[in-house]
């Protein structure tokens, strides 16, 4: 069987101890990235205890692919930095936005998973963004959906038609 086909578990601080001592078998575990980027300390050097037991699959909320603005290059070298250490079994982000510019202080980070246009400008913008990060990290990347409560007017394609096309 496809480990892509396998379902793992997300590993939070809840349990990483235990995790760790118990070594149940699991096909792979999920951090989100962010939590990681801070190089060395505890949290990175419990990662990498946990990598010499479980595949690691890296999960972001904060790459904002379908910011018009485009990507944040700080966030993109820490996850760079990350990826080469740990050599995830995946990398994922979501189809958001979450950068915009606010006057007077420059571009700044929403802190949320905003639904983006289901348009063929966004897909575009978004496809650039996510072949960007594709060519830094040397690897593909996967782009999950969101739990999205709104939709915005000028939308033309269906959501499933977005992500298959992108």
């Amino acid at each position: 069987m496809s480990s892509a086909l396998l379902a793992g578990i997300g590993w939070r601080h809840a349990h990483e101890r235990a995790l760790l001592e118990q070594r149940p078998a699991l096909p792979f575990i999920e951090v989100h990235s962010e939590n990681y980027f801070a190089e060395g300390g505890a949290a990175r050097a419990l990662l990498r205890a946990a990598r010499e037991t479980y595949p690691v699959s890296l999960h972001g909320v904060g790459l904002a692919l379908g910011s018009a603005v485009g990507l944040d290059d700080w966030h993109l070298d820490r996850l760079a930095a990350l990826v080469r250490e740990v050599d995830p079994v995946r990398v994922s982000d979501h189809a958001c936005f979450a950068r915009a510019p606010l006057r007077g202080a420059g571009v700044v980070h929403g802190s949320d998973l905003l639904p983006v246009a289901f348009t063929e400008a966004s897909l575009a913008l978004m496809a650039g963004n996510v072949q960007r990060v594709q060519e830094r990290l040397k690897r593909p990347i996967g782009v999950e959906n969101l739990s999205a409560y709104l939709g915005w007017a000028d939308d033309t394609l269906a959501e499933p038609q977005f992500l298959g096309e992108l």
